[in-house]
């Protein structure tokens, strides 16, 4: 892909992360991504500085996929990003972003956004799938970021518009695929049975799994995962710490799940999956992040990152030895599922 270059910045990093390629096509992505839904503001505001400094972080880390989308304050996360991003080579990195919610004009304005980012109000989101909808999305996409095409766009959340989805904005993204502004198309959602739809019966070539294949929920090996090694396609695995259970060593009693108080049951096996990967020398973060990237169909995952040190730790818990006996172990005692 192609897009404003210029002098990266000096690094001192070792280098980029390993890569793996969307099958079906030529866009390979970091084994760990930069999700920038935090640097939208999400539930709190960071100041443009700290934004910057994280992409930078994940730039030093190794870190060459990242993933925003309209619906992300607003607009806010794709102009940080695109900020940021345009100061390094263009070849060298991924850039993903989402259609589905156009940005319009509220009236009258908000004084905040109230879909959980901290920024003002002034514009709302507006669900369209439409054929229209995509081109003017990726096209406001395109100034908000300064670039002049996208690695991978996915259809964002499309749960109650399948017919729209599948018969325009899929085929719309194709056509983009095709002219060469879209590396890759894909649809990103928080379940795993309309995305094997997609992948049966349109022509994607990746889907955005959020919280659906973690260590603590199996049930993409039911649908989605099959059908990705079947069809040739790939899987970015998102949400893998299921909104913060599975992020720390020790398992608060005050965890969530699915961004909710999580229930006792799934705090008392999220603590014993804990104590398993204690046993081996290991933390349940980073068997968090190591647990999707051992299935064949997943290409990424991408984990939200708000501040330097947020990326830092994550870029260690990635980075982080995992031994291959946790696995059995984990099977063993019925605590994950394998196939």
């Amino acid at each position: 892909m192609t897009g404003t270059t210029g002098p990266a910045p000096a690094s001192t990093a070792p280098g980029p992360l390993p890569t793996r390629r969307v099958r079906s096509t030529g866009v390979h992505l970091s084994t760990l991504g930069f999700g920038a839904a935090a640097i939208g503001n999400l539930y709190r505001a960071v100041d443009g500085a700290t934004a910057r400094a994280a992409v930078d972080a994940a730039w030093d880390a190794g870190i060459r996929c990242f993933d925003t989308a309209p619906h992300y304050g607003l607009g806010l996360s794709e102009r940080r990003l695109g900020a940021a991003l345009r100061e390094r080579p263009r070849g060298e990195f991924v850039l993903s972003s989402k259609v589905g919610r156009l940005l319009v004009e509220r009236t009258p304005p908000a004084v905040r956004d109230d879909e959980g980012f901290d920024v003002p109000g002034d514009l709302t989101r507006e669900r369209d799938y439409s054929r229209d909808g995509v081109l003017r999305s990726i096209e406001a996409t395109l100034r908000r970021t300064g670039m002049d095409g996208l690695d991978v766009v996915h259809v964002h959340d499309p749960d109650e518009h399948w017919e729209q989805a599948a018969g325009e904005a899929v085929p719309a993204l194709v056509e983009l695929r095709e002219a060469g502004v879209v590396g890759a198309v894909g649809v990103g959602m928080n379940q795993s049975a309309m995305l094997a739809r997609f992948l049966r019966e349109t022509d994607v070539d990746v889907v955005m799994l959020a919280g659906r294949y973690t260590l603590l929920e199996q049930g993409a090996l039911d649908d989605v995962l099959p059908a990705a090694l079947e069809l040739g396609r790939s899987v970015v695995a998102v949400g893998v710490f299921n909104s913060g259970l599975l992020a720390r060593e020790q398992v608060p009693d005050d965890a969530t799940w699915n961004y909710e108080q999580a229930p006792a049951h799934l705090i008392a096996r999220a603590r014993e999956l804990a104590a398993v990967c204690a046993e081996h020398g290991t933390t349940l973060p980073a068997a968090a992040i190591a647990f999707p990237l051992r299935h064949p169909a997943v290409v990424d995952v991408t984990l939200g990152m708000r501040t330097p040190e947020e990326v830092t730790r994550n870029a260690a818990l990635h980075a982080a030895p995992v031994p291959e006996e946790l696995w059995d172990d984990l099977a063993a005692r019925g605590l994950v599922r394998t196939a």
